[in-house]
């Protein structure tokens, strides 16, 4: 059964990767209306978070519909593969001109930027990375929900694979 369910999971990722690419063309020709800006980044917090310099100041920036194992949290023992997960992020994106898209919310309730990461050199849609590695959850906070379906699929393969961190912890 459990054989069975992975594979169906992996046929809907695979048909969804069409669906996802569509996505990504509306927000390159403006179909959307998020807010986008490039900005630099200057160091990785962790997994799921980094800090910019944009538009002359620097910013501190969480993933939208993303969350990677706990590294840093006052009090918290670092969780299972969240050092693997701060390690893939740097080398995702640690100096590198990064394309932030936001959603309906641009902040949240830190003060932090809210934003979908893309490497403004090559595309690679950074959030969805991080899930399709193993590196992180889908993690939904409504309205900040655009791609919650990719998310989930991207996740759902991963799991099903037992890549990353759900093949360790």
């Amino acid at each position: 059964m459990k054989l069975r369910t992975a594979a169906l999971l992996i046929a809907l990722a695979t048909v969804a990767a069409g669906f996802a690419d569509r996505l990504d063309l509306l927000d390159r020709l403006g179909g959307s209306p998020a807010q986008q800006s490039v900005a630099r980044v200057e160091r990785v917090v962790d997994g799921d978070t980094i800090r910019v310099r944009i538009g002359g100041r620097e910013e501190t920036v969480r993933y939208i519909g993303v969350d990677t194992p706990e590294t840093k949290k006052p009090g918290a023992p670092v969780q299972c593969f969240g050092q693997r997960a701060s390690a893939e992020n740097e080398r995702l994106v640690e100096g590198a001109r990064v394309r932030l898209v936001t959603d309906a919310e641009p902040r949240d309730r830190y003060g932090r930027l809210l934003a979908y990461v893309f490497d403004a050199q090559d595309g690679v849609f950074v959030n969805e990375r991080l899930l399709r590695g193993g590196f992180a959850r889908t993690l939904t906070i409504a309205p900040n929900d655009r791609h919650e379906a990719r998310f989930r699929l991207a996740e759902a393969r991963a799991r099903a694979s037992g890549t990353g961190l759900w093949g360790q912890c």
